[in-house]
């Protein structure tokens, strides 16, 4: 009898000492979790860098679909340096191109252009027969969007007769009809175009014309024609770098500035002679008896 009064208080001391000891297989503490790795932006830039490259050796290999995924990739971050910037975006040119996907080279060109000024192909670039058209064609209608805003006025005023001579002869020139440019730019300069960056304007386009039509002497006259009007000018690095138009520039600079400085000279002699002929005789000194 008094073994059973005991009995429930031992059952009670015993499920509380169970309760108290550990599970078998589990630790006194739960162990820490270890840390997230930070990622910064230089393991960015360096990740970006490397999909460049590797986007660059995919399309050399012609994988161009892997090309493209790897090159779009690198530019997701948003770290590379301009003038990679304007690499990827011209291979992924390149890639629509070939690929008959013309809108979508035109964008990628036009982004190059506008991330980094400076971007231009190379003379074996430009000459492709595939995206060196549209590569062009590009280039040439963002440099007339550059001058048209540098030109625009404040109060949007009727295009006077040369002044739209001059804009329908700039559609003429983008669509490749260099003929039908030639003739209505060259009628607005005959007409009179008030504004000196328009007459600059039109003969440039005229001159880039004429070199497309390999007229390359008729080129380098119009080109010297320009510093008559503005003896500071200069084409933009892509302007300067077409493979069409890049010597006979050169040569046209070249003369024009030389016709300048011999002008300079000219006038500098001119005006002392002049100088001296108007100077008054100097008085003479009488001699001592």
């Amino acid at each position: 009898m008094r073994i059973a009064r005991f009995l429930p208080v031992a059952l009670l001391l015993l499920v509380a000492a169970c309760g108290e000891m550990p599970k078998l297989g589990s630790s006194q503490a739960e162990p820490q979790k270890p840390a997230a790795p930070q990622i910064t932006e230089e393991m960015l830039r360096d990740r970006a860098k490397e999909q460049l490259a590797a986007g660059v050796k995919f399309y050399e290999a012609g994988e161009f679909d892997s090309a493209q995924k790897t090159l779009t990739a690198s530019l997701e971050h948003g770290l590379l340096p301009k003038p990679d910037q304007a690499r990827a975006r011209k291979l992924l040119a390149f890639i629509h191109c070939v690929l008959g996907r013309e809108a979508q080279c035109r964008d990628e060109f036009r982004k190059a252009f506008e991330i980094y000024p400076d971007f231009a192909l190379t003379s074996a670039e430009d000459g492709h027969p595939i995206w060196g058209p549209v590569y062009r064609n590009v280039r040439t209608q963002l440099v007339a969007e550059r001058e048209a805003s540098q030109t625009r006025r404040t109060n949007i005023l009727p295009l006077g007769k040369p002044e739209q001579l001059l804009q329908d002869g700039l559609v003429k020139y983008d669509s490749g009809d260099y003929d039908a440019a030639l003739r209505l730019l060259e009628q607005a300069l005959k007409d009179g175009l008030k504004d000196k960056a328009d007459q600059v304007r039109a003969m440039k386009f005229v001159a880039f014309s004429n070199c497309l039509k390999e007229r390359y002497a008729t080129c380098k006259a119009s080109f010297i024609k320009i510093y008559e009007v503005n003896p500071e000018f200069d084409l933009t690095p892509a302007e300067a770098g077409h493979p069409s138009w890049t010597k006979t520039f050169a040569a046209a600079k070249a003369q024009a500035k030389k016709m300048q400085a011999e002008k300079a000279q000219k006038e500098a002699r001119e005006k002392a002679a002049k100088d001296k002929a108007s100077a008054p005789p100097s008085a003479s000194v009488p001699k001592k008896n």
